[in-house]
């Protein structure tokens, strides 16, 4: 069997704490610690009959005696692997004898029913699990894949990891287990799993010698790309930091335990000889090995048959650096130093009475020579110390001290092997909140291709990013889902968003779909072009009638001026002129009292309007058929007809208005519905029943109107209007009749604009109709509009 150069560094550094505690007055003073030393050499029954050995104080197994009298036992520091821990601390519980084991982590030790004397200086495998799931976290690694050995080390750490991880949204993609008894059974199949899973990332909880033949096969199938996260039972492991495997291992990232220095440890260990040290055979074996020599005396040691040097026993440790005098990087050793300190500590408090609430027998306290074994494990339990490296050693209720571990990343080395490089650590009781103290900038990370100090990705589904919802596969875990587009005015501001939020009424998703920006409002105002082209239409329009209106005063004694009543001209140019004007009601903001007044207004100076057409083709009728023999309409041609016409069309739209203005007034809205991503500022007509009615009162005047002038237009008379109001009339209800599909069929403030368009198409027919006609005659054929040409033409019928 190899010599250890590791085991026996941590026999001198126990030795190097005692003698250290020895010399220090304060802790301690005027009693000196002494210790056994006992080698199982690794056989489970050599431990069990060591530990009886220990209780008994004979060099033969007599279980349930004692004959140590002075000094007692104190304490057990051991053992490094968990199933022997386990074994010693059955029978140590019996005695209440302290344990304290300074490498085993196995989270069964941490039921104080089966080991109430069991405590140790390295942290249970339980937080160690909880760690690494936290590191996968924090590296947002959201689907990963679990190998450990088959057996409870593996098992306990792959149950916690799981449900930490799960509990964060991070999916297992597999979980697999290897051992001794399937290793080379089911290798190539795990492989070649881990080969085609997307799962970039491998947590392992394993020991070296297991994962050794799984890497062999990853090098057999190729397998590149992924990056292993490794327990503390294999991360600073030197059998797999080998250039072998650094194509495999590049970038791995893991946990470690707490390393730290321990002053003057290294000048103690160099100076140990054969001559002045404790365990004389083994330093002699150190020798041996260290030096490659023999001693003359010696036989069956470390050394091969062809090496002739002998050792003298001068040697210099100074002139030489391995792992046995290497201090840079002290763990298991520093948890033995820890162990050592920790006794001392309970043995110093007990001997003046701390830590506990009241003496231990009577009023005073104990001989520090005359205790037993389960008075001193209280102490055990409350026990705290400060080391140089200004951390503070305790036990919880479960005999775990505080979680610290150290963060390392294997690194690719220029001579082809891999370093194991502190980047961070693992703190539990960190200062400031922050568990995780990690220095991305000195990593290196290993990728299909290359060494990068980019993250690696492990996702099952790339994120959906902002402007996307998550949607999952049927049949898989959730880290596995579909990407979606959230819908129309909805919005994600989140990557892997489950669900799309919808933006207040008011706000409308950007073209991400990721924020919600204010909607813009859409009226016609006089800034649009469209709004500033109408209102200057309109303004214009209106002074086109009001100029007929100037020019019939000037030419109001010529007979086309006179003919067909000159009054009622006057007031149908007028509302002409309004009926342009009020165009410009429907531009600009709709305001509350705009809403409110401009479709009534509109439709009463529509309707006087047209009840002043409809009273002039009634008054022409009247008139011709007056003039029969017998006629009864006689009575009606009065001068006041045509008013009277005019003044009971127009009431009759007056009420019907006041009755919608009362009962459903028409209201200003924000109208969102209409144009997504655009709040409309217009007018509710509230009842649209109201509104047809208006609409279609003034439709029937005019087909009136219209009817009657078309039954009229042959009437002998010079200055007949009736063609002309007929042809008025034809083109007015003409744009109407268009105006009712149009304005469904349009949105926001193109509707408004319809209803314009419209009122100046229609009022520009009557003026067009008919006023250009006669002002044609006023201003270029003078000699029409006499008195002569009139009665020429009647005599030319006659």
């Amino acid at each position: 069997m190899r010599f250890r150069l590791e085991f026996f560094q941590q026999f001198q550094t126990f030795r190097f704490a005692v003698e250290e505690i020895n010399r220090n007055p304060d802790l301690l003073p005027n009693s000196t610690l002494g210790f056994y030393v006992y080698d199982s050499c690794a056989v489970l029954q050599r431990e069990l009959a060591g530990t009886l050995w220990m209780i008994s104080g004979l060099d033969r197994v007599i279980p349930n005696y004692c004959c140590l009298i002075h000094p007692a036992l104190t304490a057990v520091i051991g053992h490094s692997t968990s199933t022997f821990s386990i074994l010693m601390a059955h029978i140590m519980g019996l005695y209440k004898i302290p344990q304290i084991s300074y490498y085993s982590t196995s989270s069964l030790l941490s039921d104080k029913t089966q080991f109430p004397s069991f405590f140790r200086t390295v942290p249970s495998d339980d937080f160690q699990s909880r760690g690494l799931a936290q590191m996968v976290l924090h590296f947002k690694w959201k689907w990963v894949g679990l190998i450990a050995s088959n057996d409870d080390y593996g098992s306990e750490a792959i149950k916690v990891i799981r449900q930490e991880v799960m509990k964060e949204g991070t999916c297992v993609a597999y979980a697999v287990y290897i051992s001794e008894n399937t290793l080379h059974q089911n290798l190539p199949i795990i492989v070649k799993m881990m080969k085609e899973s997307s799962a970039n990332v491998i947590i392992a909880i394993s020991l070296p010698f297991y994962l050794m033949p799984l890497l062999n096969e990853m090098l057999k199938q190729n397998v590149t790309g992924k990056t292993f996260v490794a327990s503390e039972a294999w991360s600073i492991s030197n059998i797999l930091a080998v250039e072998k495997y650094s194509s495999l291992l590049s970038g791995t990232i893991g946990f470690a335990f707490f390393s730290s220095k321990i002053k003057d440890l290294q000048e103690f260990l160099n100076s140990i000889n054969i001559y002045n040290t404790t365990g004389i055979y083994w330093a002699k074996e150190l020798w041996e090995e260290v030096f490659g020599c023999i001693f003359a005396d010696q036989k069956n040691l470390t050394v091969t048959p062809n090496i002739k040097k002998q050792c003298t026993g001068e040697e210099n440790l100074n002139s030489v650096l391995n792992s046995y005098n290497d201090v840079s990087r002290l763990r298991a050793s520093y948890n033995i130093y820890t162990a050592v300190y920790v006794i001392a500590k309970a043995l110093n408090d007990f001997s003046q009475c701390r830590s506990l609430s009241r003496p231990l027998v009577g009023d005073h306290c104990l001989d520090i020579g005359q205790f037993k074994p389960w008075q001193l494990l209280n102490y055990f339990k409350k026990v705290r110390v400060k080391l140089d490296s200004n951390r503070e050693v305790f036990f919880d209720k479960d005999g775990n001290p505080p979680a610290i571990y150290d963060i390392v990343n294997w690194q690719l080395g220029s001579d082809g092997t891999i370093k194991q490089v502190k980047v961070g650590s693992y703190d539990t009781l960190n200062s400031s909140g922050d568990i995780f103290n990690i220095n991305t900038k000195l990593m290196w990370w290993a990728t299909e291709t290359f060494i990068s100090s980019k993250i690696p990705k492990s996702v099952c589904s790339q994120s959906c990013s902002n402007g996307f919802k998550k949607s999952l596969k049927e049949g898989e875990p959730v880290c596995c889902f579909h990407c979606f587009p959230c819908a129309q005015g909805e919005i994600s501001n989140q990557t892997d968003s489950i669900e799309c939020w919808k933006c207040p009424w008011d706000m409308w998703p950007n073209s991400k779909r990721d924020r919600c920006f204010p909607k813009p409002i859409e009226f016609l105002s006089y800034e649009d072009p469209l709004g500033l082209t109408l209102a200057a239409t309109s303004a214009f329009s209106s002074m086109v009638p009001m100029s007929i209106f100037r020019l019939f005063i000037n030419y109001k004694d010529t007979p086309i001026v006179r003919a067909n009543n000159f009054h009622v001209s006057c007031i149908l140019l007028v509302s002409v002129a309004f009926c342009f004007l009020c165009a410009l009601a429907f531009i600009g903001y709709p305001q509350p009292e705009k809403c409110l007044l401009r479709q009534a207004t509109f439709g009463l100076v529509f309707t006087l309007c047209v009840s002043c057409i409809l009273a002039k083709t009634v008054i022409v009728v009247f008139a011709f058929m007056a003039t029969k023999p017998g006629s009864r309409l006689k009575k009606w041609t009065t001068p006041y007809m045509p008013y009277m016409i005019i003044t009971f069309c127009t009431f009759i739209q007056l009420i019907l208005c006041l009755f919608w203005l009362t009962i459903s007034p028409p209201f200003f809205q924000y109208n969102t519905e209409a144009k997504p991503g655009i709040i409309i500022a217009e007018c509710n007509e509230n009842s649209q029943f109201a509104f047809w009615c208006m609409l279609g009162y003034l439709g029937i005047l005019a087909s009136v109107s219209f009817t009657v002038a078309f039954l009229a237009r042959r009437l002998p008379d010079n200055f007949n209007e009736a063609k002309l109001i007929t042809f008025s009339m034809l083109a007015f209800l003409s744009v109407w009749v268009y105006f009712i599909p149009a304005s469904v069929s349009a949105q926001g403030k193109y509707t408004v604009a319809m209803e314009i368009f419209a009122i100046l198409a229609s009022s520009w027919a009557l003026v067009v109709c008919m006023f250009l006609p006669k002002c044609f005659i006023i201003l270029f054929r003078p000699n029409m509009n006499s008195r002569e040409n009139l009665m020429r033409k009647e005599r030319v019928r006659k």
